[in-house]
């Protein structure tokens, strides 16, 4: 029996009309409509023709971004018309599937879209897609708009695409799919008044995944403040999984009030008690999941912690994970509304209001700071190797689609050369996995048993909770024995993957053989496993540490069980605040064998030359990465190795390795000076240029050395010169230009500073400047000219000697006339003759 009451209710229902004609008109349309007004729930039964009337009913597919939020829409659309979920509305997300084959409207997960349509690009049989909180722009819906926007342009032009959003990012959208309307429905939320709620003290800001515990402390606080000061069910938003743990510990028992914890992981039937009121009053505290996909009633009061979660990867160290941020207004936005759907209601923030407009405006879509291996696997299956031909709101970023296109190719998941995707990789693609994964399920699988292999890949995929430890064996054996939410989904997809592991022979491995199966207990699965998924980040204990063969370095947790080991394969990492290293938080003991069996493409042999310890060192190594395996040293290395070694010794210690006398310092400085005033032909003598042109100004002498010392005997004055610009005859100028030394009126010849590339210094005594009405000039910037006493003392700086003939000399005769009344202090020294002599000298 349908609930038309409920249906009535919706604020969504007055925009279908609109939403009718704009999809009759194009097929396409993008519907905004605030959470709370049904757009969810009402629209696709809309769509699918449930609601009455005389049109054909159609099968409607609606893409959730998670899976709690799919199967409550689902649960909620078939209370809606009166049925039980699996009867015309029915859902699907990885591992679980509730259908029958009455179904019109099947909810899944974008993820499962994804899958849907590489095998079947048509979609036969789905009539309208609807994809829900595309304002989320997390990574799968994205690419799920794309392929649905690519299967309309060129095979099912009748398929009908609404985009819907809880925010006014409707402009993109819609220019997204070929300027699709854009219908707008007003939401019924109520006044939310906000509460500003600091901590009396300043916390630390958030890192990696570390949150001070000084904040969840003051969110603790606030939730007790709220609870004393309002009516209703209170919703605290925070970050993740650990930190809903940590307040629910500080807040206790609340006495009659009931505190729930809501976030993908939670059991089935805590979700199911979060969306249905009880006779309790309830702190809910919850994820961003809450934040636009599901309707808790009941509540009253929102406290906002002001954290998200969102993906980074780190390519300069292989590391990718979660990370802590500040939450976007946006969101910020999206959560106060949650207090204002049912009455009027009120939002706590834990932060300053003047913090408020400096927060970002939405959260960053994923395709710009996402690990964007898995996606460039779903782009190549699709055809787009590189997703240029992908109608996508922002494009993937060049780095990381390279970074993703270098795994995809060691994995054998694409063709190195063009990217296109290979029959491996196509198998890859379907196992609903990271590619990383899928490729340690298949190659593991034939080495360790599919099931044992499955285990630890359906460990990796889902990490387990912290309370299961650091090491992935321990971790195995405690998700067996797990009657806990975690161990469930863990079983489940064990089967899941067992089954489509199958009989594989392992492949692009580069590695040889595969270690024997005899030896196939816990920690030698396991390590298997992490190994192959993460070859990168096989370490070996190097000086107290691990370094891996990314070349990061590792060290484990206190009291750790992996502390001991020499060799580890690390599947998660973190950089704690401050620490110089990364830090284990899951990996498996591994041996030297499986370490060379599994990054077996990444190993190396051969003769190297280095600089070390400030002199060059020749060796022979072999070596996995940054790992060596096994070194002997060499007494006549090649000496196009030993060009390199040293190369890398100026690099490190500069120019200054060479022997630089008091006319090459000076050469370098005249140099410097006229790349300054003139630019080219000049050459740059700075550091870097000089080394990045070593090959034409350091050949014969560098080829000819062979050690550090060699190096010092090397004149850098003389091979200065040929950087000289003799080509086009400007090197002929360089005495014109910038003289080594100036002849002054007393007839001496005196050495310019050009130490300051602005302005050339004359060091030279007063009594030798007499006479000289102009100040000299080179290549045209007047020199600054240091007029010393008879002692060499400064007297004097000026840049305009009339101007100091007439102005200036008056006061330093003064002085200076009495202390040296032997030497020559005419009134006019314009006039006079320049003299480097005393007046006795003179009289003679």
């Amino acid at each position: 029996m349908i609930r038309d009451a409920a249906l009535e209710a919706l604020p969504v229902r007055s925009a279908l009309p609109a939403l009718r004609s704009a999809l009759d008109a194009g097929g396409v349309a993008v519907l905004v409509a605030p959470p709370g007004t049904g757009k969810t729930t009402l629209v696709p039964l809309f769509l699918a023709g449930l609601l009455g009337g005389d049109g054909p009913v159609r099968r409607v597919v609606v893409a959730e971004p998670r899976r709690i939020a799919a199967r409550a829409a689902a649960r909620r659309m078939a209370w809606l018309l009166g049925e039980r979920v699996g009867e015309r509305v029915g859902f699907t997300v990885r591992g679980e599937r509730a259908v029958g084959p009455r179904t019109v409207v099947e909810v899944v997960t974008t993820g499962v879209l994804v899958q849907r349509l590489q095998r079947d690009q048509e979609l036969a049989g789905v009539d309208v897609v609807l994809l829900d909180e595309v304002h989320e722009r997390h990574l799968d819906a994205d690419t799920v708009a794309a392929f649905l926007w690519d299967v309309r342009e060129t095979l099912r032009p009748e398929l009908e695409l609404v985009a819907a959003s809880a925010t006014t990012d409707a402009e993109g959208w819609s220019a997204l799919l070929g300027g699709a309307p854009v219908v707008t429905a007003e939401g019924a939320s109520f006044p939310v008044e906000t509460v500003w709620a600091p901590p009396a003290r300043p916390v630390r800001p958030p890192h990696g995944m570390r949150v001070d515990p000084a904040l969840l402390t003051h969110v603790a606080s606030v939730v007790r403040r709220a609870l004393a000061e309002r009516s209703g069910d209170v919703l605290c938003f925070l970050p993740g999984v650990g930190e809903i743990a940590r307040v629910a510990g500080l807040l206790g028992a609340l006495g009659d009030v009931e505190v729930l914890q809501v976030h993908g992981r939670a059991p089935a039937a805590v979700q199911d008690a979060v969306l249905s009121p009880g006779g309790r009053r309830r702190v809910v505290l919850a994820t961003a999941v809450a934040e636009s996909s599901l309707t808790v009633p009941g509540v009253r009061v929102v406290v906002d912690a002001g954290l998200a979660r969102e993906p980074r990867v780190d390519h300069a160290r292989g590391l990718s994970a979660l990370t802590t941020v500040r939450a976007s207004r946006a969101s910020g936005t999206q959560r106060a509304g949650r207090a204002g759907r049912e009455a009027p209601g009120f939002v706590y923030r834990c932060w300053d209001e003047a913090e408020d407009a400096r927060l970002s405006r939405f959260p960053s879509p994923e395709i710009k700071v996402a690990d964007l291996t898995a996606f460039a696997l779903q782009a190549a299956c699709w055809g787009s190797p590189d997703a240029s031909g992908l109608a996508l709101l922002d494009a993937p970023p060049a780095g990381a689609m390279a970074a993703a296109r270098e795994v995809l190719t060691a994995v054998g998941a694409v063709e190195p050369d063009s990217g296109r995707v290979t029959d491996r990789g196509r198998r890859l693609s379907r196992l609903g996995l990271h590619p990383r994964l899928g490729r340690a399920l298949l190659d593991a699988a034939p080495v360790v048993t599919a099931r044992r292999a499955a285990e630890a890949v359906a460990l990796l995929s889902e990490e387990p909770p912290r309370e299961y430890g650091d090491d992935l064996a321990g971790a195995l054996r405690a998700a067996r024995r797990g009657g806990d939410a975690y161990a469930g989904r863990w079983r489940q997809e064990v089967r899941r993957l067992s089954s489509l592991a199958g009989d594989s022979a392992p492949e692009g491995t580069g590695g040889g053989p595969a270690p024997a199966r005899g030896q196939a207990g816990d920690e030698y699965v396991v390590g298997v496993v992490a190994a192959l998924a993460f070859p990168e980040r096989i370490a070996r204990k190097d000086k107290g540490s691990w370094l891996m063969v990314s070349g990061t370095r590792a060290e484990a947790g206190d009291g750790s069980a992996l502390r001991d080991a020499a060799w580890v394969a690390v599947a998660v990492a973190d950089r704690p605040v401050g620490a110089g290293h990364a830090r284990v938080r899951l990996g498996a003991v591994v041996d030297e064998d499986v370490a060379r069996w599994a990054a077996g493409s990444l190993y190396g042999e051969g003769d190297e030359v280095a600089w070390a310890g400030g002199e060059l060192v020749a060796r022979h190594v072999e070596r996995l990465g940054a790992v060596e395996l096994a070194v002997r040293p060499i007494r006549d290395p090649a000496p196009g190795l030993v060009r390199e070694g040293l190369l890398e010794g100026l690099r490190r210690e500069g120019v200054g390795l060479l022997r630089w006398d008091r006319e090459a310092r000076g050469l370098r400085e005249r140099l410097a000076f006229l790349r300054h005033q003139l630019g080219d032909p000049w050459p740059d003598v700075s550091d870097a240029a000089l080394l990045a042109r070593a090959d034409e100004w350091l050949e014969p002498e560098l080829g000819a050395a062979r050690r550090r010392a060699d190096l010092g005997r090397i004149d850098a004055g003389r091979a200065l010169t040929r950087l000289l610009p003799w080509a086009g005859g400007e090197a002929a100028r360089l005495d014109e230009l910038a003289p080594e030394r100036l002849e002054v009126p007393s007839g001496s010849r005196i050495r310019v500073d050009y130490g300051d590339p602005e302005r050339p210094v004359l060091a030279v005594k007063l009594q030798e400047m007499f006479g000289l009405q102009e100040t000299p000039r080179l290549a045209g910037v007047p020199v600054l000219v240091h007029l010393l006493s008879p002692a060499g003392r400064p007297a004097a700086v000026t840049a305009d000697l009339a101007s100091f003939w007439r102005e200036g000399y008056r006061a330093v005769r003064a002085d200076l006339r009495g202390r040296y009344p032997k030497h020559p202090w005419p009134e006019d020294p314009a006039a006079a003759e320049a003299t480097r002599y005393t007046n006795a000298r003179l009289r003679r």
